[in-house]
């Protein structure tokens, strides 16, 4: 009996030791680049094997790229650089717009690169803002070779607003951010002092946890304890603490005017997510849900309803 205990004692170690390894390669894998090949597919698009294969060896995801530019949507535009504080060089998109009072600052975001932002570019543009597009740390034309999920990325967005003010002094800024970016508009308000005339989210999850667990749930595996030991192994890589990576806590410190998109199939981010970050925000607020939209850029699933909703932002923020 004694050796019974012994034996199942040693494979539970064996395999509570193989958990945190796979869990630490994971940590890694989602936030440093591969270096080439194919990126993994959408959780729910890959069959058995093909999930099990992941679950061993991790996600590939390459450097994001940009392919188009600014003029592909019809936008004159040119390039600049600024530094973040951290070591690396961003680049970014100014589009102007003549007679503009307000420049919109736009961040895309995981896994992907300012040309994703194209078409927000455009409509911002439409409703008569001037628009600089940013390549977070790691992607596109900017240097890096990873990402820390919205946690540094906050000190791009404080970087880029203050780079902002020096270069067009004259404008209202206000900050766009697509998922992660959103999650890292965010913290560079409540943690780095970061006070825009307004924001937008899109599609942003509430906790770091929270978009984890829903990666495991669409992998058809328990998100309890995986998500936990991804979370934890990624805060050792990165040298953060990812649990307190909050952006529905982040929402308290949010005194601007706001606006939240969000789409009813995301799945990735809840409505439940979306709503709890609205409802944490201060001042003049304004929530708006997407139908039939999933993990997309929303103003491509209705633009009518996008133009209204960032129209009322704006008007919030030319009024003050």
């Amino acid at each position: 009996m004694r050796r019974r205990w012994r034996v199942l004692g040693g494979a539970v170690a064996v395999a509570f030791v193989a958990l945190n390894a796979v869990a630490y390669f994971h940590a890694g894998a989602m936030t440093r680049w591969a270096a080439e090949g194919e990126p993994t597919a959408r959780p729910e698009d890959l069959g058995f094997l093909e999930r099990a294969h992941v679950l061993l060896t991790g996600v590939s995801i390459p450097r994001p790229t940009n392919h188009l530019t600014p003029a592909s949507v019809g936008l004159e535009f040119e390039t600049y650089t600024f530094d973040n504080g951290r070591g690396d060089e961003l680049e970014a998109w100014y589009v102007p717009h003549e007679g503009a009072t307000e420049l919109a600052l736009l961040f895309h975001g995981y896994a992907a690169q300012k040309d994703a932002l194209l078409g927000v570019a455009k409509g911002f543009t439409e409703l008569g803002c001037a628009v600089a597009l940013v390549d977070f740390h790691g992607s596109g034309g900017s240097s890096g070779s990873g990402t820390e999920l919205g946690m540094t990325e906050a000190a791009d967005v404080k970087a880029a607003v203050d780079d902002a003010r020096r270069r067009w002094p004259e404008l209202a800024l206000v900050l766009y951010g697509q998922s992660m970016g959103g999650a890292a508009v965010m913290r560079a308000v409540a943690e780095l002092g970061v006070e825009p005339a307004g924001i937008a989210v899109e599609s942003t999850f509430d906790r770091l946890l929270s978009t984890v667990r829903s990666r495991f749930h669409r992998m058809g595996l328990p998100a309890t304890p995986f998500a936990q030991l991804l979370v934890f192994w990624g805060s050792v890589r990165l040298g953060m603490n990812a649990f307190t990576h909050e952006p529905v806590e982040f929402a308290r410190s949010v005194r601007c005017p706001a606006l939240v998109l969000q789409g009813d199939r995301d799945p990735n981010i809840t409505v439940e997510q979306a709503r709890a970050i609205h409802a944490n925000l201060s001042g003049w607020k304004r929530y708006s849900e997407f139908t039939k939209t999933g993990h997309q850029d929303v103003r491509m699933a209705d633009r009518a309803r996008w133009t209204e909703d960032v129209s009322a932002l704006l008007a919030e923020v030319r009024a003050r």
